[in-house]
């Protein structure tokens, strides 16, 4: 066992997943983790989603160190950067123009959650109204007004405060797939007795990764758009965890044919795993005053880099897009034929791209300890859903295929010892401690 001793000691109780995970590590490299012992693990966590391109990705360091070498700009406020320049041209050059669009870029705070605070505020000044929809089991941070759209018990909890100004609707499926969740949402909104207060946006994941990987249908995202258009309402897609190729397309609801009023981005934009966060607001609701929104921490020259390599390395052509899409059906294949291995489990698998889960219906103890006996077996992964119930698939865009099947074949390994340890004892044990 490793010396922890000083992580107990010295770091806060709120610390998460390094009870999940209580080695400490000392190198990465695409998608390998290695322990100070020298332990291989294959990383199917890619950092909850933040290095979609693997660890120390040679392209995206190569260009890094060049600008260090070069004593580039390392932190500028908002002010005129090299490499914020760059960074715009090649958005403007690689996303926008292929796909005809006008955005205009607002650099948040470091994290997720500025973007969505920014995102929320801004909707609220746009509307002059200050409700928000947001759905069942969604995720988008844990400062103050993020954490109000945040849907799940454990985080809202922790707030200490009340959380007010959010409306939760039922996300598509949450009823079963016979009940158009939409319908329910119309109803509400066109019911002046409703009790809904008039929102003045609606912030949805396509994918909810942290709520259990539930995936939003085409179908349900372009009437989403419809209603917001009908009743007056922004539409804000929280991008962090699946935009940036998670699910194929840089964008994760590009397929559905939609546009959005405001998309937040985080996690795998700085491509290497530097903190940045971005929003993008159709110009004609950018109506903020010069510092109505700041943070000392918005210019990170090194993110933007880096963030620009990556646009220009990857998305310049459908490579990656072909390549995700492929590795997919190879992880679902593979996930899919667990749930026919064992069919008393109750297992199913949903997800889109390369953000799949394992599902096990009630608790999530056997989820758990699935993942715990995976990392004991070289996997590093994680557990979402409102119970943890679901195990999270989310292994690096680039990961080599053999890779992707060794640590396939150690979920499955880990899934039948597991299941036969249930159905000697009668019990599963729980991995527990988690913290996002």
């Amino acid at each position: 066992m490793m010396d922890l001793k000083i992580f107990d000691r010295m770091e806060s109780e709120v610390r998460g997943y390094i009870r999940s995970f209580p080695v400490i590590f000392n190198q990465a490299k695409g998608s390998v983790l290695i322990d100070e012992s020298g332990k291989e693990y294959i990383d199917f966590f890619s950092g909850a989603g933040t290095l979609n391109y693997g660890h120390n990705n040679p392209v995206l360091k190569d260009k890094l160190v060049e600008y260090l070498e070069t004593d580039g700009l390392v932190h500028g406020l908002d002010m005129a950067t090299s490499a914020k320049k760059y960074f715009m041209e090649t958005v403007e050059r690689v996303l926008f123009k292929p796909r005809k669009w006008d955005y205009t870029l607002q650099f948040t705070g470091p994290t997720g959650t500025n973007a969505v605070e920014a995102a929320l505020k801004l909707a609220r000044l746009v509307k002059g109204r200050q409700n928000i929809i947001s759905f069942t089991h969604g995720f988008h941070g844990v400062s103050g007004g993020s954490l109000a759209v945040t849907a799940n018990s454990k985080f809202r909890d922790a707030a200490g405060v009340a959380l007010s100004n959010t409306s939760f609707m039922p996300f598509d499926g949450y009823f079963g797939p016979d009940v158009n969740t939409i319908c329910y949402m119309e109803r509400m909104l066109e019911d002046s007795s409703s009790g809904l207060d008039h929102p003045a946006a609606v912030i949805v994941e396509t994918v909810q990764a942290e709520g259990g990987v539930n995936v939003a249908s085409w179908r349900w995202l372009k009437e989403l758009q419809k209603l917001c258009q009908r009743y007056d309402m922004l539409l804000i897609v929280d991008d962090i965890q699946v935009g940036c190729g998670r699910t194929g397309q840089f964008f994760s609801f590009e397929a559905a044919g939609i546009q959005p009023d405001i998309i937040t981005l985080s996690k795998s934009l700085s491509g290497f795993g530097l903190p940045m966060s971005l929003v993008l607001i159709k110009p004609e609701f950018d109506i903020w005053k010069p510092g109505a929104h700041s943070g000392t921490f918005r210019g990170n020259n090194l993110a933007f880099v880096t963030a620009a390599q990556a646009l220009d390395s990857y998305w310049t052509n459908e490579n990656l897009i072909d390549d995700t899409l492929r590795k997919e059906c190879l992880v679902r294949d593979w996930l899919e034929n667990i749930v026919h291995s064992y069919p008393k489990a109750g297992l199913s698998v949903r997800g889109r791209g390369l953000i799949q889960g394992l599902v096990f219906a009630g608790s999530g103890d056997m989820a758990n300890q699935i993942a715990k006996n995976a990392f004991a077996h070289g996997v590093v992964i994680e557990t979402s859903g409102a119970n943890d119930e679901v195990l999270k698939v989310l292994p690096a865009l680039t990961i080599e295929d053999e890779l992707l099947v060794r640590g396939l074949e150690i979920i499955e390994r880990s899934v039948s010892e597991v299941l036969a340890n249930k159905s000697a004892s009668g019990k599963v044990l729980k991995f527990g401690g988690k913290a996002r």
